[in-house]
Formats: structure tokens, sequence, C-alpha cells
């Protein structure tokens, strides 16, 4: 497995609280968490092929599975 690159993050502390809380139900740390919603941000990137929702004010819809 290729070497993991470490980047630093500044969050607020809701947006941190939020992240820790979704980490618990998913029994994950926060940062596999983080790390996760990423992976799913980028991997739904390229199924869609855009890089914003045409609405910009509606939260995207991520397809978890």
């Amino acid at each position: 497995m290729a070497e993991k690159k470490q980047v630093p993050l500044r969050l607020s502390e809701k947006l941190y609280a939020d992240i820790a809380a979704w980490a618990e139900d998913d029994f994950r740390s926060i940062n596999g968490q983080i790390e996760y919603l990423l992976s799913e941000c980028v991997r739904q990137r390229k199924k869609d092929g855009k890089y914003v929702s045409e609405n910009i004010d509606v939260p995207p819809r991520l397809d978890i599975r």
C-alpha cells in the first residue's frame, strides 16, 4: 500500500463535532471518516463529471452505500 500523505486541516468546532459524531455512528476514526467522505466525493465527481452541482445552494446527493 502506498504511503499516505499528511495534510494539515483546520475545521470549525461545529464541523469537527459533526464529523466526530458521524464517525462514531459509522465506527470509524475521525481521520478515517474524513478520508472516506473525501473519497466518496471524488468518486461521485468522477461519476457525474462535475465539480459543483448545478444548484449550488442545494446540498449534493451522494450515492453512499
